[in-house]
């Protein structure tokens, strides 16, 4: 890779600091994530680097403990662009005016170009963006133009070309920017000058290396739970190291409709070692009386550690692999400067004494990357093509107390979303769809008699990545079928509820 230009992000923290790399990358440009505090010095001598991105964060610049970096590394002989966090970072580095606090922009916004620009060329005069910020830049010292505003932000875009200085307060590298994409093209292609040459091939080789220097000729455990990350990393590890790694399946009674039997049909096609745990009654047994979903994570993490380990004893392994991809990380706020939104049982949810040392593949890639692995590497369309599953399954869709009877509602629920959005056509076309159990019951009418029965929320989300979501707009005659089918067939449900929530403000699942 040494031959590639290179765009480096730094890391302050933010949500979307992968994002940005992931997006630098699908132009077939190189990226790498440095941490914040990377010098000038450094950065000057990688071979082949031609610009900078300094990344969104949550601190507020201003704060005696926020991420920072030295003031000369404005100063690198390549163009420097600043998002969000990084944006307010060079105007305070340049004695710019900033604004603490006050009114903030959370999602969709407005926004107005002031003037043409390199940066926002193919722009137009307005565009809707993407804000997450509190914080924001009042005006710039002398010698900085601003480019674009929004009605509570003044500065929502700044340039001094002369110096190849750019900020943005808005977030180009999510989906929901309109022509986002455009403004980094624009950056690394007309402002840096980059040329592409990364391949997901390129990738696919570079974790390979990987493997066979952490691994060796060592024995590992892979957690395989059926879905894309866990099985794209063992097909990974699996093609290194062969018969030196196990994979197992525990079935928590927590996962989804028949996903046991699906299990053994489909990767007695793969030819790894595959053992099935039966842990039900563990889990259920946990989990009793549990109702904040942090502890409900944390002992899940603990319980499939356990499990882990005694296997573990039975092959000699010592290494655990996990499909662990990097939205789960960030949420776990794995990241020097990012903040916890939840943990992961995989990441943030794993014990802190562990007897097997943790290798995680796929960490920086991001579920879109995953799955154009997952082909390459021959995996099947039933792998390739299923919905995401959250690692500890229906535990984190059942709010309050799990309980064998609510999983099973759950289950089904979640069986009835499946069967519809295939029948309407629409189930490849959406991220994810599934349904919530609430932990309170409400007055119904059925069979002419009152019922008093549980609610359920359906979710179903469109989303690339992860880091963002919209709800799906799901045609009205499929919400009615899903609604009706759940209320007939399911005897315990009276009510059902569509969660018509984008993320951010909330995460893909409930808990």
């Amino acid at each position: 890779m040494n031959n590639m230009d290179k765009i480096i992000v730094l890391d302050f923290g933010g949500q979307y600091c992968h994002l940005i790399s992931r997006r630098i990358r699908d132009m077939g440009v190189f990226s790498e994530i440095l941490p914040n505090d990377t010098s000038r010095e450094d950065l000057e001598s990688i071979d082949g680097l031609k610009g900078v991105i300094l990344s969104g964060g949550a601190a507020s610049v201003d704060d005696e403990n926020s991420p920072r970096m030295k003031k000369d590394v404005l100063d690198v002989s390549v163009p420097v662009l600043g998002i969000c966090y990084g944006h307010q970072l060079i105007s305070y580095l340049e004695k710019g005016e900033m604004i603490t606090g006050g009114v903030g922009e959370y999602g969709i916004t407005d926004l107005k170009v002031e003037r043409g620009s390199t940066l926002l060329k193919g722009m137009g005069t307005t565009a809707s963006v993407w804000m997450n910020h509190r914080d924001k830049v009042k005006s710039m010292p002398e010698g900085y133009s601003v480019t674009a505003s929004t009605k509570d932000c003044p500065v929502a875009a700044f340039e001094k070309p002369e110096r190849g200085i750019y900020g943005v307060q808005f977030h180009p590298e999510v989906t929901h920017t309109e022509k986002g994409f455009r403004i980094l093209e624009n950056f690394a292609f007309g402002i840096c000058g980059a040329k592409g040459g990364w391949d997901i091939k390129e990738v696919i080789e570079g974790i390979k290396s990987e493997i066979t220097e952490k691994l060796g000729k060592r024995k590992a455990l892979i957690g395989l739970s059926g879905g894309v990350d866990s099985s794209t990393a063992a097909l990974l590890i699996g093609s290194v190291i062969g018969s030196n790694l196990t994979a197992v399946y525990v079935d928590t009674g927590l996962m989804r409709h028949g996903e046991t039997d699906f299990m053994k049909r489909v990767f007695s096609g793969y030819g790894l070692d595959l053992r099935i745990v039966e842990a039900r009654d563990r889990f259920f047994g946990a989990l009793k009386g549990v109702t904040d979903s942090e502890r409900k994570r944390k002992i899940i993490g603990k319980l499939f550690i356990d499990i882990f380990d005694e296997i573990a004893v039975d092959t000699g392994a010592e290494i655990l692999v996990q499909g662990t991809i990097y939205s789960d990380r960030i949420e776990s706020g794995i990241t020097r400067h990012s903040s916890t939104i939840k943990s992961h049982h995989n990441v943030g949810g794993l014990p802190e004494e562990m007897k097997l040392e943790v290798y995680e593949p796929l960490r920086d890639l991001y579920k879109d990357e995953v799955r154009r692995i997952a082909k390459e590497l021959g995996l099947s369309d039933e792998i390739t093509g299923r919905q995401v599953f959250p690692g500890p399954g229906l535990a984190v869709r059942i709010a309050g107390e799990v309980t064998p009877e609510k999983a099973g509602i759950v289950r089904e629920a979640g069986r009835i979303i499946d069967e519809e959005l295939k029948m309407a056509g629409i189930y490849d076309e959406v991220w994810m769809g599934f349904a919530i159990l609430l932990p309170v019951k409400t007055v119904g009418v059925q069979g002419d008699e009152r019922s008093y029965k549980y609610p359920v929320v359906v979710r179903i989300i469109d989303s690339k990545d992860a880091m963002t979501a919209n709800f799906s707009k799901v045609p009205l005659e499929v919400l009615e079928r899903i609604s009706t089918r759940i209320t007939n067939e399911i005897m315990r449900v009276n009510r059902v509820l569509y969660d018509i929530t984008n993320k951010p403000p909330a995460t893909m699942e409930w808990e």
